[in-house]
């Protein structure tokens, strides 16, 4: 007669695989939210209890955590202090995906919705030593528009694109900057003293947004917002920008719209202000 199988020895029933791979997402999601914290924390390193206190779990949870990321080499710990840190299987994960990194492919959908939802010229600016240039742009199908030239470099103090870079710079490094290269007049608009300037930088963090009316080509009006890096450092500015006379009176209403695009963008970055 044959023998009957042993509970033991039982096959799973689907709502017990079911609970199985439930309990087992379950760790995943946890083990994830762990190493997301180190990268976010803005701290080199972190205890049990401090990683168990901001996540909610116990701390023989966050052992076990903690042990299955350091057999990966995710995360390392200091025998001394017994304070964790990334490990170097994340420090490569990082840099072989800012290697693949793309700022203008990124950037480009951002552009053309903007572009869409405005119906004016919207452009990408990255920073390149003390001076911003344009490195791409999309122009709507307007007879009468605004087009700007590629790859030239503008001084850091000159239209909305470069006070968008300049005010989230260190106070020091727009003070050496000044000295270095002085406030040169691209138009009669363009601010040429440093007080005023300072206070025009000032305003732009305040609102999230740097304008400009002819300041650095006569006859434009143009918004531009930062683009921020995962390390929270200002690489780049997108604008809005328009002729003078129709797009002046419409700055203020299109700049939730602008400031939206460049947190996304800064976002697929990895910020997270």
């Amino acid at each position: 007669m044959p023998r009957s199988a042993s509970p033991s020895s039982a096959a799973a029933s689907p709502a017990e695989e079911g609970e199985g791979q439930s309990r087992s997402i379950a760790a995943v999601e946890r083990a994830m939210d762990v190493l997301l914290l180190f990268g976010r924390s803005g701290r080199p390193d972190l205890g049990v209890t401090e990683i168990a206190t901001e996540l909610g779990l116990t701390k023989a949870a966050v052992h076990r955590i903690l042990t299955a990321l350091r057999s990966r080499d995710l995360i390392a710990v200091d025998p001394v202090t017994r304070r964790y840190a990334l490990g170097h299987a994340a420090i490569a994960l990082g840099r072989a995906y800012l290697a693949r990194m793309d700022l203008r492919a990124l950037a480009a959908p951002e552009l053309r919705r903007l572009a869409q939802q405005v119906g004016e010229t919207t452009t990408l600016s990255i920073r390149r030593g003390d001076t911003r240039l344009y490195v791409d742009q999309v122009v709507p199908p307007n007879e009468l528009r605004v087009e700007v030239s590629l790859g030239i470099p503008y001084p850091l103090h000159a239209g909305s694109s470069s006070k968008a870079i300049l005010a989230f710079l260190d106070e020091a490094e727009v003070g050496a900057l000044i000295a270095r290269h002085g406030l040169e007049a691209l138009t009669e608009r363009t601010i040429v003293d440093e007080d005023r300037l300072r206070r025009e930088l000032a305003a732009v963090r305040k609102r999230g947004y740097a304008s400009s009316q002819g300041e650095r080509q006569e006859g434009t009006a143009s918004i531009a917002a930062p683009v921020f890096d995962h390390d929270g450092r200002v690489i780049a500015a997108l604008s809005v920008a328009g002729p003078l006379t129709r797009f002046k009176p419409r700055m203020a209403e299109c700049a939730p719209a602008l400031v939206e695009s460049a947190a996304r963008l800064s976002g697929e970055l990895g910020h997270r202000g």
